[in-house]
């Protein structure tokens, strides 16, 4: 089942850039699952919002969750390297990537149900307090349970293929094989020492190596979305993500390969 439903994924969100007209494009998903009732699930409410719901709470029989990254072609986060507020490409990603995990979600339910199982969709966003700005489910900490990544000092994850991309999941009863979970570092700050070019990239310095202020970071984020309003809701900024070393891959992995003194690169 875990090669039907990654199968299943890559294939729709493959059609999906044929057949519909948008102006972003994707790479090859990465999907992991985790067990419904792993024990880090009920660390949740204490690591992300005590509101925070668990598998069971959105589905009584909840064996797994299934979650996915999707991401981005790289040509829209090198499009949102220079000036403060975001690009449109960005923006626009955002949205429509949005649009395409609902899609997506919708379309493994149904293969789902037609094999007997029952599954609970997530929206992809907006389901965050806008005051504590904490959410009731979050996309990215299901996926490090999943064994997608790991975190970055930007506080994003980290995967095989970077960070700049978007996550989706769907809880569902059917019992998949938990993904392996590795505690390997992924970013290289945590990893050796060095970069913090997330920390230098954040146009506003709300993000510190020790420090992240939500406040400030959801203000320029409220920027965006008015200045992309016409566009659709795109609160978002990304710059920390944008153009720097884990932004395509997972840095450390690429540092070990490379030979010894030699400079890693951002392709």
């Amino acid at each position: 089942m875990q090669a039907f439903i990654a199968s299943t994924i890559t294939t729709f969100i493959a059609d999906y850039q044929k057949t519909n007209r948008q102006v972003s494009s994707w790479g090859e998903p990465l999907v992991g699952f985790a067990a419904a009732d792993d024990p880090l699930m009920s660390k949740l409410k204490t690591a992300v919002s005590p509101s925070h719901a668990l598998p069971k709470d959105l589905l009584a029989d909840a064996r797994s969750v299934i979650v996915y990254f999707i991401p981005f072609a790289k040509d829209i986060p090198r499009s949102n390297r220079p000036e403060r507020l975001a690009s449109r490409e960005w923006a626009l990603a955002y949205i429509e990537t949005n649009r395409l995990i609902v899609a997506v979600n919708e379309h493994l339910a149904q293969q789902l149900d037609q094999k007997g199982y029952s599954s609970f969709l997530l929206p992809p966003t907006h389901n965050f307090d806008t005051e504590k700005l904490i959410s009731d489910w979050s996309h990215k900490h299901l996926a490090y349970i999943a064994g997608l990544g790991k975190f970055g000092v930007h506080h994003l994850l980290i995967t095989a293929k970077g960070c700049c991309g978007r996550f989706g999941s769907l809880v569902t009863n059917l019992r998949v094989p938990a993904s392996e979970r590795s505690e390997d570092e992924v970013c290289l700050h945590r990893f050796n020492g060095s970069c913090l070019k997330c920390v230098a990239r954040c146009v506003v310095g709300a993000l510190e190596k020790e420090h992240f202020n939500r406040q400030r970071c959801y203000r320029l984020l409220l920027e965006n979305a008015a200045r992309f309003k016409k566009e659709g809701l795109a609160d978002v900024c990304g710059k920390c993500t944008c153009v720097v070393p884990c932004s395509f891959h997972n840095p450390v992995t690429r540092a070990l390969k490379s030979r010894p003194g030699r400079q890693e690169e951002v392709h």
